[in-house]
């Protein structure tokens, strides 16, 4: 059963929540960073993104920027720009995109259900960007970087987050400047923060990692470095546990530097033979359906739909991502590592197809694909499996914001 905490959290003044949230540390280069913190000292970009207060020249992963986050997290403090809570405490946090709702906890949970599949997982990491997380927690002695936890529906923790949120007065609530309004309310009351925590060891039988494998990775290494005696806040990492039916998954498309010494027309050619090809008579092509994807090449969106026999119906192999794997990638673009391969790069689907337009028609790219969202049900499947999706094969919207809610591992 699922094992979460109260925290007291490290959190910004009311007046200056809508100036201190930032978009997660994972969504924006330093470039869009540096950008997105003009004029605004308050941002917590400082901390997550501390190389935009250092020379341009600075290598992201040098020690002087984890150190500078420090710097920042201790200077945002001093200036109680930031303030710690008196007690431990739940926090509930509503997002509001288009009209569309979704209601969090946030809490602290088991490094021990991380390790033991309680929580669990559906993605591999790649070493250096755990290590670029380990280095921030250890050095900042923060968790800073929100993991995104969901769980199948629980009618009593729904109950319990509807009646707080109907009757108690909101800590923060402001709409960001994308539109997203994000509204927190502190579950303080003992008994209520005991209830929440029963109701997850005795009715939530795991919970599933949607985002930030990553983050959740260092945390485990963060405590295996430090030892659970010696900083026994480590044995815990920041979470926002979401009920499944109110997630929604975006899609999350490719482009592809080069055609791998091919001709446009030599390469529609070879996708005909897993592929029917045809021109959808559209401006843009968003797929509609399973198995169906589109092509950006030559100024022109192609609608893909795959043949019988291109692909299983196992949890892994019925996913329009790994159709593009194992017909097109692989065998035609020689592509055989998403994780590594420097000529495939990855495009959430919140930047909408133009952005996969701008690339190819910049000349930077040489084609795009865009593809159908997989679904919270396949994601539960697939973990439950024990097995992993391709890299980059879910986007969620909306983020939570960094700098609303942090737990400190070291006072």
């Amino acid at each position: 059963m699922a094992i979460i905490k109260p925290f007291k959290a490290l959190r910004p003044q009311p007046q200056l929540a809508k100036q201190v949230a930032s978009l997660p540390y994972d969504v924006l280069s330093s470039a869009e960073a540096k950008i997105e913190a003009q004029g605004n000292s308050y941002t917590f970009l400082h901390i997550t993104k501390s190389e935009i207060d250092l020379s341009d020249k600075t290598d992201v992963h040098a020690p002087e920027v984890y150190q500078q986050a420090k710097n920042n997290l201790d200077a945002f403090v001093q200036r109680d720009v930031l303030f710690r809570e008196s007690r431990d405490c739940y926090y509930i946090y509503q997002l509001i995109m288009n009209g569309r709702s979704q209601t969090g906890l946030v809490c602290v949970s088991s490094v021990d259900d991380y390790e033991n599949g309680i929580i669990k997982k559906h993605e591999f990491t790649r070493p250096e960007k755990e290590q670029d997380r380990i280095n921030h927690i250890t050095v900042s002695g923060a968790q800073t970087g929100n993991v995104f936890l969901a769980y199948r529906n629980n009618a009593n923790v729904d109950a319990l987050i509807d009646k707080w949120k109907a009757t108690k007065t909101a800590a923060y609530d402001f709409t960001a400047e994308d539109g997203i309004q994000h509204t927190v309310w502190i579950v303080s009351d003992s008994d209520v923060v005991d209830e929440i925590t029963r109701l997850f060891k005795e009715e939530v039988p795991c919970t599933y990692i949607a985002d930030g494998h990553h983050r959740a990775a260092s945390a485990a290494k963060v405590r295996a470095q430090l030892g659970g005696k010696a900083t026994p806040a480590a044995d815990y990492f920041l979470t926002t546990l979401f009920p499944s039916d109110q997630l929604y998954i975006m899609d999350y498309n490719r482009v592809i530097k080069d055609l791998n010494g091919l001709s446009a027309e030599a390469f529609l050619a070879a996708l005909e033979k897993s592929f029917e090809v045809t021109l959808p008579g559209k401006q843009t092509y968003r797929p509609e359906a399973l198995h169906t994807m589109g092509l950006y090449l030559g100024s022109n969106w192609y609608r893909l739909k795959a043949k019988e026999g291109t692909y299983t119906n196992d949890p892994i192999g019925v996913l329009d991502v790994s159709v593009l794997q194992e017909q097109v990638l692989g065998p035609i673009l020689g592509i055989l590592d998403q994780r590594t391969d420097k000529r495939i790069d990855f495009v959430g689907g919140i930047r909408g197809l133009a952005a996969l337009e701008q690339r190819v028609d910049s000349g930077e790219m040489a084609c795009a694909f865009s593809l159908y969202p997989v679904t919270i049900d396949q994601l539960f499947t697939i973990a439950d499996s024990g097995n992993v999706m391709p890299p980059k094969s879910t986007w969620f919207e909306p983020k939570l914001r960094d700098g609303l809610l942090t737990n400190l591992i070291a006072d």
